[in-house]
């Protein structure tokens, strides 16, 4: 159903429509359970503008009068902010935290200014943490982390592809499953991990250490077998993150970019130019996978379901990475689809065969549309020789 004609979380004055009649904090928590109710992504909220919110994948504004001004957007969203953080948003002009509601869905929080109003991005978490099956993610993610005991993972997308669900799935496997000591670092918290077979430490940027670099200077010190970094976004937490799986530890990080080849471009640019070499050859060493997602928007409405892209370690991985020839990614991707890799084009055609998502949303989506149709027709090219040499 359209958000715009169900949605009437606030009740206006009966002589007039364009005002809103309830008090801040009425007004939020009806949004937020209006948010959950109707299963919506995301909940913007704006000065002088109705609130909008993204049910799957589209944008569609709740019928509701315009919020008036800043001082209501802050009396309806300061109160939810963790107390001696909000300095943070008088300095820097932006905020991020999490809170959860009464009906246990948690919110990721951003608040920031944009020409000297506030402006609110919230997105809904749910409290529930899916498995792999009901992710729809292809049986490589739990073979992946059900054998590999160090080094680094990386789980790349572009915002709202759903990397941070992904990777809870990852954590809550492995609590499930083997005996360790797991340390995530996270901005926010977005899923709370109770302890079964592992020990769960869940560290947040902003109220139990003031960054993810200082985080991570200390958490060898901390004895974890396992170390989640909620997002590598600067050179000091990248480096320590590939120091942390050079010395026997599990690292599982989230990195923001489109596809495998590009995280490696990615990364390279937190160094300068001299250190790509030793950055390259620390990742030849350490890297175990690199699993790229987007979400795509499905034949059933409301629905999405990953697109996927899974690079796996091998000895030709390694010397494409050592020698620059990333570009050459692809071609490996698809070369060695036996082996559980896979690249965007087959998992689009998957999903497709599978009624899952249409043609036209798949070839809108595909990098390379070419190799889509081709699958289609039932023509699987052959890799070329690139990975023979």
């Amino acid at each position: 159903m359209d958000a715009s004609v169900e949605a009437q979380p606030t009740a206006p004055a009966s002589g007039d429509s364009t005002i809103i009649t309830e008090s801040p904090t009425q007004v939020m928590n009806n949004l937020l359970a209006f948010v959950s109710r109707t299963k919506s992504s995301d909940l913007h909220i704006k000065t002088g503008y109705s609130p909008t919110v993204r049910i799957g994948g589209h944008l569609r504004k709740v019928q509701m009068p315009p919020i008036p001004d800043s001082a209501f957007v802050n009396a309806m969203v300061l109160p939810l902010a963790p107390e001696g953080r909000l300095s943070e948003f008088d300095k820097n002009g932006s905020l991020d935290f999490s809170t959860q509601i009464a009906s246990g869905d948690r919110f990721r929080i951003n608040i920031f200014k944009s020409q000297g109003d506030t402006h609110v991005a919230m997105r809904r978490v749910q409290s529930e943490i899916s498995d792999f099956n009901k992710l729809n993610l292809p049986d490589v993610y739990r073979e992946v982390i059900s054998h590999v005991n160090e080094g680094l993972i990386l789980v790349c997308g572009v915002t709202g592809s759903g990397k941070s669900s992904t990777m809870a799935a990852m954590v809550d496997y492995i609590n499930h499953t083997r005996g360790l000591h797991i340390v995530t670092i996270e901005d926010p918290i977005e899923f709370h991990f109770e302890g079964d077979k592992s020990i769960i430490s869940q560290r947040e940027v902003g109220s139990d250490v003031r960054n993810f670099s200082d985080a991570l200077r200390v958490v060898v010190r901390q004895d974890p077998d396992m170390i989640l970094i909620g997002e590598m976004r600067d050179r000091e937490t990248v480096l320590a993150a590939i120091q942390a799986a050079e010395t026997g530890h599990l690292v599982l990080g989230s990195l923001h970019c489109a596809d495998v080849p590009l995280s490696f471009a990615r990364i390279l640019e937190f160094f300068d130019r001299s250190e790509h070499a030793f950055v390259r050859s620390s990742l030849a060493n350490s890297l175990r996978a690199i699993m790229c997602q987007r979400l795509l928007p499905g034949i059933e409405d409301g629905s999405r379901f990953p697109a996927t892209e899974v690079l796996l370690n091998n000895s030709v991985v390694q010397r494409k990475i050592m020698e620059e020839e990333d570009e050459d990614l692809h071609a490996v991707l698809h070369g060695y689809r036996d082996s559980g890799m896979r690249d965007f084009s087959y998992s689009l055609f998957e999903l497709v065969e599978q009624d899952k998502i249409n043609r036209k949303v798949a070839l809108e989506s595909a990098p390379n549309r070419d190799a889509f149709m081709s699958l289609l027709k039932g023509i699987d090219a052959a890799a070329s020789g690139i990975i023979a040499h």
